[in-house]
């Protein structure tokens, strides 16, 4: 079937993997990622720059809107830095713990038994901040808008959690509400928003993290099949 295209497209024909292939590759990703755990006790072993590299170049590959690829991932491990963003959280984290009146979210939030200090922030040898782009500079000076931000930044942020696990590091998802004082401490401009912090390191030795469990595949997915006569 030919096709005539007004823009650039070159063939993509991966080849077929067969299906018990397939399916032993799926078992062994998952398996891999179910071991996964978000962490809050670092060590402070050095972790190299490619390491950070690979993941944000895996990151990079992630699916997004309009192929505008939306992101900025900023990575630091000066401590100056480091100590300069836990200080800023931690103020908000201050307010949000101590003196905000949000019970149902302080109620699910205490099984985790995270307060107030971020200790973690300055302990692990990395900080790598996510930011969104709603707009995006052009070199003529005009602004490019992107779409479907959220969703684009989310995936790609999925797939530097994947990549870091990968190479047997660990990261959390911290969010400290708000958020603002990443991009003035990290000399962000005004066309970028923080959307995820990243404290990326080796667990320490002593690590322990919540005895949870994952929601059931029964209740995560549901299968309508097609009718069979």
């Amino acid at each position: 079937m030919s096709r005539t295209h007004q823009h650039p497209f070159i063939p993509y024909a991966p080849p077929r993997v067969p299906i018990e292939e397939g399916l032993r590759r799926g078992r062994d990703f998952q398996a891999e990622l179910e071991a996964r755990r978000s962490v809050r006790w670092f060590s402070d072993d050095p972790v190299p720059l490619e390491a950070i590299e690979l993941a944000v170049a895996a990151a990079n590959t992630a699916p997004s809107g309009a192929h505008h690829q939306p992101w900025t991932f900023v990575a630091t491990d000066d401590p100056e830095i480091k100590r300069s963003v836990r200080l800023a959280a931690e103020e908000e984290e201050r307010a949000f713990y101590l003196e905000r009146e949000l019970p149902e979210w302080h109620s699910s939030l205490a099984r985790l038994e995270t307060d107030e200090h971020k200790e973690f922030l300055e302990v692990a040898p990395w900080l790598v901040v996510t930011f969104a782009q709603k707009h995006t500079p052009l070199p003529d000076g005009s602004l490019r808008k992107n779409y479907y931000v959220s969703e684009s930044v989310g995936i790609a942020c999925g797939f530097f959690i994947a990549a870091l696990h990968r190479m047997g590091l660990a990261t959390l998802t911290h969010t400290p509400n708000p958020m603002a004082f990443l991009g003035k401490v990290l000399d962000r401009p005004r066309t970028e928003r923080p959307y995820i912090l990243f404290p990326v390191g080796y667990p320490a030795g002593d690590c322990e993290v919540p005895a949870l469990s994952r929601k059931p595949l029964g209740e995560a997915l549901i299968v309508r099949r097609a009718r069979r006569c």
